[in-house]
Order: C-alpha cells, then structure tokens, then sequence
C-alpha cells in the first residue's frame, strides 16, 4: 500500500470512528440563526459572526492560523491557513448564512433545532450549507488526528453573503486569499461539479416622452403636422413590451445556437426578472411616479439575470449583448435618436464562469474517492452559481462537491447524515491526493 493510500485509509477510519462529530457539529452550526440580513434582518437572527465564533477555536485546535474580516459591518469571513508549498495548495469552502425560514407553520420542525430523526438532520441552513462547511472542517481534524503532515499549503474559508451575491468570497479574493485550487461544498447529491455558467445582473432602462394620457391619440393615430400640434408622448411601457418580446427572441436564438455538454441545454437564459415604469427618472436610477397612469410614462426600466455558458467571457457576453441592444433600438425612429442604457453589474452583483476541465486531477481524485466508498458520481455542470465562481475569475482552478438533501430554500430542510459522512471521508481523501503527505 501506497503513502498517500495508506494515510487515506486511516483518516477515512478515524472518520468512521467520530461519527458523530461532523454530526454535532452540523447540528451546533444549524443550532445558530445566520439569516442573511439582506433578506430579512431581526433581532437573534443574523449570527453569521456568531457562527464563525464557534469554528475559529475548532480550526486554531487543529494548527491553523486564523483571522476574521468584516466582508460587510458586522459579518466577518473566516479564514484559516496551515503552511505549505503553493503548488499543491488548496482552498476548502463554504458559505455560513442562510436564507429565511419563510412560513414556519409549514415547517414540522423547529427550523433551528437541528433535530435528527430517521438518517436525517432538520433545519434551516442543514443541506445548504453547513454540513458542507462540517464536512470540510471535520476532514481536516481527522487528518490532524491521524498525525499526517501535508506538503500543499491548506486553507479553510467560511464566508457570508453567498446567498445574496458572493460578496463574502468577493472580499476573501481581493484580499488575495487564493490558491491552486478550491473546492466548494455545496450540496451536489455526491456528483463531481466542475463547471458552471457565469451570471449577469443588468438594468436597461428605456426612455420615451411624457404626456397627458387625454392626448393619447395624438401619438397612436396619424396627425397632422401643422401649427397648434401637441408634441406627442412616447409611451416607454409599449417600447419595453417590444424590447421583452425581441429579447426572448434573442434569448431563443443563443440557446439554440450552442451548449456546453456539462449542462442542460438551455441553461443559458435571460430572466427579466423586474419591470418598473412610470414618468421621470429619479437619481437611484428607477421611475419616480409609478401610481398615475393619467401619463404617458417617459421611464421603464428592466432588471436582467442573464446566464451565459461556463466556456464563455463575460466581456465576450457583454459585447454580444450590447451589440442586440443596439440593433434593437436602429428599428425604431425614437429610439434610434434616444438608445437604451445598459448598466451592468447591478447591485455589484457578478459572478465569471467556472469551466474546470473535467480531468483536472482535484476532479479525477473526487470522481475516484467516492466510487471506491460506493456509486460513481455523475459529472456534471451546475446550473445555479456559487462562490466557487469568484475564485475561478480569480484564475484558481474550481470544483464543487457535497451531499445530499432536500428543502433547501424551502420548508423542513434536511440534510441525510449517510451523504455527509460519505461526503466527509471523500474531501478528506481529496485533500490528502492534492496536498500530498511529507
């Protein structure tokens, strides 16, 4: 038996022997609300600090170095470094809040109880993602425990804000927290995840001309040009119907055009997702009446989430886009003297494609660890995002992987304690591959 298999085998055994630790831990980390305050802020609700209060202490016990910065006022990330040499150096990752429990009566458990019952862990934040943060932080102690010293350089990070954007992971990168490689333990069902589109959020705003609604006709049937004639308004909601309508068209068109073989086809689409209309433009950008529909509005504006294909650049997808827009507006006499504005990166939300080939050896390790504890994972894309993105724009090479669950985002959310053990043995096996043993 081999160095690296040999120690594989006995931190998978250690493992095996705490079972009950990643356990407890997923359970004590469920236990505190971290409710991300962008979606609803309370009193005793938004722990994020809290929690990585809990983890530091777990992650210095293991001989990491820690520190803690505010990524937003009040929510910290938390990183944690072990020495090594770069070239086999690894990030493992995980965000710590969670969205809100919605409607509790339909919930049959309390939402932050961690209760466990039937192979299963409840509550709020369980699948998505503690138990991958537990996973991850449980891998490294047995690997502590087990004696083994690792040649890569290893790094734990806990970040907020996933759930509204990534500007956890946002801040970890600009402080140049990097690596090799990173991999993000996001629920995946056990399947190896090495790719995923990128995400755009764009606001394009449409302006027409204000008028009386009385004097509708003036705009809609032909007139007369002569003396006395009102200036006819120019009705911005009817030019956005039509934008919508060309834009599903060319929404059509990309999707047909090409795919990426990790993901469905189709995947790559553009939600408009916020339409506010109304007369004038206030300075947030938005309508500034939007109750009288006496007037002829002059505004509309249109809120995009726009995905594009893992082997795709966001400046490519930009131009693209922009190029549509403009050929859009080139049929139609106003709004050829009067384009439509684009902005992107709305609410600095933007996250560049993960496209990690699929015999990258942090993929190869994952797809092989965990058919040698059961069934081969499939490989596939994932067809949401995630902070793993942030990273590979950052050009660290990305994979993600994680158990299995159900109600995520919705009610009596679980994660099944046989994946997270499973889960468990797979990243600690993965780290040991990648890293190496001294």
């Amino acid at each position: 038996m081999s160095e690296i298999e040999a120690a594989v085998a006995a931190v998978q055994a250690e493992i095996e022997g705490n079972r009950d630790w990643v356990v407890n831990l997923t359970r004590d980390l469920v236990r505190i609300p971290s409710v991300n305050p962008k979606f609803q802020a309370e009193a005793g609700l938004n722990r994020e600090a809290d929690v990585q209060a809990l983890l530091e202490p777990i992650l210095r016990a293991e001989g990491f170095a820690t520190a803690q910065h505010d990524a937003l006022p009040g929510r910290p990330n938390l990183i944690a470094d072990k020495a090594g040499e770069e070239a086999r150096s690894l990030i493992l990752c995980g965000h710590i809040d969670v969205v809100p429990v919605g409607a509790r009566e339909r919930w049959s458990r309390d939402p932050f109880g961690g209760e466990v019952s039937d192979g299963r862990l409840y509550g709020r934040g369980s699948i998505d993602m503690k138990a991958g943060v537990a996973a991850c932080i449980a891998a490294v102690r047995a690997i502590r425990r087990c004696g083994i010293d690792l040649e890569g350089r290893l790094s734990v990070h806990t970040v907020v804000d996933e759930e509204a954007g990534g500007f956890g992971a946002m801040e970890a990168v600009k402080r140049g927290k990097l690596a090799k490689a990173v991999l993000v333990a996001e629920p995946t069902w056990g399947d190896v995840l090495p790719a995923e589109g990128g995400l755009e959020w764009a606001r394009v705003t449409i302006r027409g001309r204000t008028a009386h609604s009385a004097w509708r006709y003036n705009e809609i049937y032909p007139q007369r040009q002569e003396p006395g004639r009102l200036e006819p308004g120019v009705n911005a909601v009817e030019l956005a119907a039509r934008f919508v309508e060309a834009l599903r068209h060319y929404e059509s068109g990309r999707t047909r055009a090409r795919s990426h073989p990790l993901l469905p086809v189709g995947m790559n689409t553009i939600n408009p997702g916020v339409i506010r209309a109304g007369a004038g433009l206030g300075p947030d950008g938005l309508p500034i009446i939007m109750t009288n529909p006496a007037i002829i509005p002059d505004t509309a504006v249109i809120d995009l989430d726009m995905k594009f294909l893992p082997d795709e650049t966001s400046a490519a997808y930009r131009r693209d886009f922009e190029a549509f827009v403009h050929h859009f507006a080139g049929t139609d006499a106003w709004l050829r003297e009067h384009p439509p504005t684009i902005q992107w990166e709305l609410g600095g939300l933007h996250f560049p494609p993960l496209n990690t080939p699929t015999d990258h050896p942090l993929v190869a390790s994952l797809i092989r660890r965990k058919a040698a504890l059961g069934t081969a994972p499939a490989v596939r894309g994932f067809v949401a995002v995630c902070d793993a993105a942030h990273y590979a724009g950052a050009g660290v090479d990305g994979v993600i992987f994680g158990p299995s669950g159900d109600g995520f985002h919705g009610d009596d959310e679980y994660v099944d304690l046989a994946s997270l053990m499973e889960t468990t043995k797979v990243i600690a096996a993965t780290v040991l591959d990648w890293c190496g043993v001294r």
